[in-house]
């Protein structure tokens, strides 16, 4: 872009043969009725746009077209300008397409536009302020309430001057639109070029897009490189948001292409059938809107017809705003905060409108309370990209997201994000956890509270434990594995909970025993320690102990959970010594001569097969030794 250019989009807007084109011819010297048909009736039928020096700043103008039949072209236009430049004929004042176009920018979000009284060559002086003074009452209490009323002439050149000066004065407090989302466009028209290929035209609502970039067109599916590209009708390197751009993509077919598809960056948008959105009844629409009605949706370049389903009632009153449900009868590519407008079927007429919140892949069930408030919050989020961020980190399924996943979400670049997020983080709202993944700093206080609860739960049930397995636990609080770990990682550098006998406690938890517990617990020690290599069997210990099965049972896993027993099999259990003494013969006999037959060990250990092939088992299991055939090797000796 040179250095003239600026990503700014003006629009005309007023009712059919207002002056609209005429203006602009005499504004740029451009002629934006371009098709014969347009020419022939006088009207415009498809958008013009125009380049347009004010200043000394280059900005386009859209041209739209005033009839009522070809409003939803003049919603395609409006879709992407920053300002508008308001045409009411003083010959004719106020009239139908007048006030809806009103609507359409009003809905639209447009904040910035100045009021042309054209065809003032038509009409004397008092005429003339007769319909100005209608069109300041038109006006007030619009976004245009304070708008100048500025006579023009586009046949005399009567007014230009003060026109030409307001216009740059409203273009110097336009702000032009960041371009650091993801690159789109919605297609305005679609054209093939003798050596180029095809080429789609359109005003980008968000990004940039340069000479090489590679770009997918929705929803056939598409993908093909930038082999040139025009902004402004001149050549450039890239077209960014609110430019009129041309797009030359050779690998795409013009013939596939329409208006309403969009043209992206691989990865971010997809089609659907549905969306929930937030969206307005007009104040005088002068009817309410039912749940289930049919009606034509509007956004970008795309019309739909589709049926609407409110979420907070079943009716929805004019003037007032809710939120919705579409489900679209072809599917629609829009993004979050993409603006639309709402037309009845019969008749034909602008109702409303509002802003798009988000694709979903069915219907959402406004019964659910959660359903409800989550889509609540979302509308409340969406308004920055800030709280949109946070919005995406805190609604993410696995509680965290990473920044790959917040861009797909919030349609921003991966850098964006990462600048959203660090800030995030250094104002404690955000925690980056240990595989650069984000998780909410509330989340990450209610994981904390179900760990340490579901620990103190177990100790006050398991008093004599030294603690939980870490399988259990995290089956427990049911999260994925690399969060769990980064959890009790915090909590344990926190000092909250500590590793006992590889098991997780509460730093505050003391083992208790009662006397009968202890007594029977040391019983069975001892024998096992008599009976390093011959360990007893649960029956022997039955009739030696005198003990019932259940407390039997007990002593034996809490033995093993204080590591005094190893279980080497479901039949059979070793005292730690035992297999602490056997690893250690072992390894010095297979150090000295390099291998170990299998029958060798149960006269190492002076015991029997039942015992000693088991524990040479274990001993694979856990990695020590490695098997072949019948001979024992050290795994990494």
């Amino acid at each position: 872009m040179s250095s003239s250019q600026i990503n700014i989009t003006l629009g005309t807007a007023g009712h059919i043969d207002h002056g609209k084109t005429a203006l602009i011819k005499l504004l740029t010297g451009c002629e934006t009725d371009r098709l014969k048909a347009e020419k022939d009736r006088g009207m415009s039928i498809e958008l013009g746009f125009a380049p347009c020096t004010i200043s000394d700043l280059e900005v386009g103008i859209v041209d739209v077209p005033g009839h009522e039949n070809f409003i939803k072209t003049m919603v395609a236009g409006a879709t992407g300008i920053d300002a508008v430049i308001f045409v009411i004929a003083a010959d004719d004042g106020v009239m139908p397409q007048t006030r809806e176009h009103l609507d359409i920018l009003t809905i639209l979000g447009v904040s910035h536009g100045i009021i042309a009284l054209t065809k003032v060559d038509t009409v004397d002086d008092e005429l003339r302020d007769l319909v100005a003074d209608d069109v300041r009452n038109f006006i007030t209490g619009t976004f245009l309430e304070n708008a100048p009323i500025l006579p023009v002439s586009s046949i005399t050149g009567q007014g230009f001057d003060a026109f030409y000066g307001s216009l740059r004065e409203m273009v110097s407090r336009v702000t032009p639109k960041p371009s650091d989302g993801i690159f789109r466009v919605p297609v305005e028209n679609v054209f093939s070029v003798k050596g180029y290929g095809s080429v789609i035209t359109g005003i980008p609502v968000a990004g940039s897009a340069s000479i090489g970039d590679e770009l997918i067109i929705l929803p056939q599916d598409e993908t093909g490189r930038i082999k040139a590209a025009q902004v402004y009708s001149k050549p450039a390197q890239k077209a960014q948001t609110g430019q009129c751009a041309a797009i030359n993509v050779p690998q795409w077919d013009y013939k596939a292409i329409s208006r309403g598809d969009v043209a992206t960056v691989p990865g971010y948008f997809e089609p659907a059938h549905f969306y929930l959105a937030k969206m307005s009844l007009i104040p005088h629409v002068g009817h309410k809107l039912k749940t289930g009605s049919q009606l034509k949706l509007h956004t970008g370049t795309s019309e739909h017809t589709a049926k609407i389903y409110l979420m907070e009632d079943n009716t929805l009153q004019p003037g007032t705003e809710t939120l919705v449900q579409f489900r679209l009868d072809t599917p629609l590519v829009a993004g979050p905060r993409d603006p639309f407008i709402v037309r009845s079927l019969t008749p034909p007429r602008t109702i409303g409108g509002g802003t798009i919140l988000k694709p979903l892949t069915r219907r959402l069930k406004r019964s659910k309370p959660a359903v409800l408030e989550n889509a609540r919050s979302l509308a409340r989020a969406i308004e920055n990209d800030k709280t949109f961020v946070f919005y995406t980190v805190n609604d993410s399924p696995n509680h965290t997201a990473t920044t790959e996943d917040i861009a797909r979400t919030v349609k921003l670049r991966p850098q964006t994000v990462t600048a959203i997020t660090d800030h995030l983080v250094s104002t404690g709202d955000l925690i980056r956890t240990a595989d650069n993944t984000y998780m909410a700093a509330e989340t990450e206080s209610i994981l904390r509270s179900n760990l340490l609860d579901t620990l103190k739960t177990y100790h006050a049930e398991n008093p004599q434990s030294p603690g939980m397995t870490f399988d259990d636990l995290r089956n427990a609080v049911d999260l994925d594995p690399s969060l769990f770990k980064f959890m009790i990682s915090r909590l344990t550098d926190a000092g909250r909970i500590e590793h006992r006998k590889g098991r997780a406690a509460l730093s505050t938890h003391k083992v208790q025993f009662d006397t009968a517990q202890a007594d029977l617990m040391n019983t069975i020690e001892t024998i096992f320690l008599d009976r390093l290599f011959n360990p007893p069997g649960t029956d022997e210990l039955l009739r030696t102990t005198k003990a019932n099965t259940r407390d039997l049972t007990q002593a034996l896993n809490t033995l093993a959970q204080h590591k005094k027993l190893v279980r080497i099999d479901s039949k059979i259990t070793f005292h730690t010594a035992a297999v602490e003494k056997a690893k250690e013969l072992l390894i010095a006999d297979l150090q000295e001569n390099g291998r170990f037959e299998s029958v060798r060990f149960k006269y190492l250990l002076d015991t029997s097969r039942k015992y000693a092939l088991p524990l040479l088992d274990f001993f694979d299991d856990i990695g020590l030794t490695r098997r072949d055939g019948n001979t024992r090797y050290l795994k990494n000796g």
